[in-house]
Order: structure tokens, then sequence, then C-alpha cells
């Protein structure tokens, strides 16, 4: 993809943007850094929204590579998870299970650059500084609160990884500010941000009020035996006090 192509794109983004999107509070994407190089969101958003309106399922490998093109180093392309989940672009997920249709695994989709992403919330991530989150990491001994992975050294469960804690949400309906922000390493906070809340040893404690939580309950209950649906629904009646 040229220079040329890819600022054409992201004009035609930007018009969307402006005209759509930015009314509902999605974050909107700079085209270039300070130092006058591509965004990787930029970049990521640019390559999903080729042939717009007519797009198609993009792998993450394809968007790695394609990436790869202007940051060589780059292992792991994240940023069309963020742009969904954080940034409010109405992408979907193969991984993440989205409803609105089937993509293949490990592969994204923008739908459109209409309306922001279902469960995208308005000013959700509030942030907190580095100061204050190495305040927080050291509370817990630097270590991951949900599986106790230490930052800098390899993963507990994935060997291969460094350990990067970040700030995860306890409630992912709160903004992300002092007394809702636990430290999580990348793998913790990958797929389950919006799905659980947590309390402060990182232990799961509730569904989340999302879409996502929702089904997590779905295909919990789809996979389990007979018996195990019968208990839950005598369980629920039981506390329902339904006859």
């Amino acid at each position: 993809m040229s220079d040329e192509e890819i600022e054409k794109i992201y004009r035609l983004i930007s018009e969307k943007y402006e005209s759509n999107l930015k009314k509902f509070g999605v974050k909107k994407i700079n085209l270039k850094a300070k130092n006058g190089n591509y965004t990787k969101d930029a970049l990521v958003l640019v390559y999903l929204a080729r042939d717009y309106p007519k797009t198609q399922a993009i792998s993450k490998q394809e968007l790695t590579e394609f990436v790869r093109k202007f940051y060589p180093n780059v292992s792991d392309v994240q940023q069309a998870r963020h742009l969904a989940k954080q940034k409010g672009y109405n992408i979907i997920s193969g991984t993440r299970g989205d409803i609105n249709e089937k993509i293949a695994p490990a592969s994204y989709k923008l739908l459109n650059l209409e309306y922001p992403y279902p469960s995208f919330k308005q000013d959700r991530r509030s942030g907190i500084n580095a100061k204050d989150f190495e305040g927080l990491k050291k509370q817990y001994n630097y270590r991951c609160a949900t599986c106790g992975s230490i930052e800098n050294q390899p993963h507990n469960i994935r060997n291969n990884e460094i350990t990067k804690l970040q700030a995860g949400h306890m409630n992912p309906s709160k903004p992300l500010v002092f007394g809702n922000i636990i430290p999580q390493c990348q793998v913790c906070n990958r797929p389950d941000r919006d799905r659980f809340i947590y309390d402060k040893t990182g232990r799961a404690i509730e569904i989340a009020n999302s879409d996502d939580g929702k089904r997590v309950v779905e295909r919990y209950l789809k996979k389990v035996s007979k018996n195990t649906k019968e208990y839950f629904l005598d369980l629920l009646k039981r506390l329902l006090k339904i006859k």
C-alpha cells in the first residue's frame, strides 16, 4: 500500500469520524506521530478500511505483516482490539466472539464508520499516571494480581513471554481510576477485561454487565452436562423462589 493510498483512506476515516463517530466519544486516531512516522493505530485502521464500505475480515497475522513494513521489530499487533474496546471503532473479532457476524478466529473486521463498537463506553479509561501506577505495582510486589507473574520476568504460564504489568479494571463498567485498578499482566488483562468484575486480590467475583460477560455464561452453560444444567436450573429456582 502506497503513501498516497494510506493518506486517501485516512482522509475517508477522518471525514466519517467528524460526521458520525465524534459525537459518541470515539477517540480520534492520528495518522502520524510527532516524529513523522505513521502511528500503529492508524496503519491498522487504514488497512481494515480498505475498499470501505465493502470491508473484509483480515487475519491478525496479515495486519502484523503490514505494520512490520513500517515497524520491522513489532512482534504482535494488538491495535485492532484496542481500537474497538478502548477507542470505540466498530471492529469485531473472531476470537472475541462478537455476535454481529461470524468471522475466522484471530481475525478482525471493520463493520462500519457510522456507529461505535457496541460495548464502548465514552471516557471509560481515565487512566493513571506512571508514578501512581508504579506505587500500585509496588503494593502487589510487582506481581500480576490474578496469576502472580512477576514484572519483567518470564510469564508463569507463557514462558516465552516476558511479563508486562498493565492497569486492569476491577469493574469494567466504571472509569479506570484509583479504587478500580489492579495490576494485571498482558495475558490476564487481554481476554477478560470486559467479562468479569475482580476484587483487589485479582479474583473474578462477578460476571460483568456486558455482552462479553453474558456470552461467557452462555458458552459455559452450553458446554456443561445435562446434570449440571439441571443443577443450575434448580438452584436458580430456589434462589428466585420460583416453583
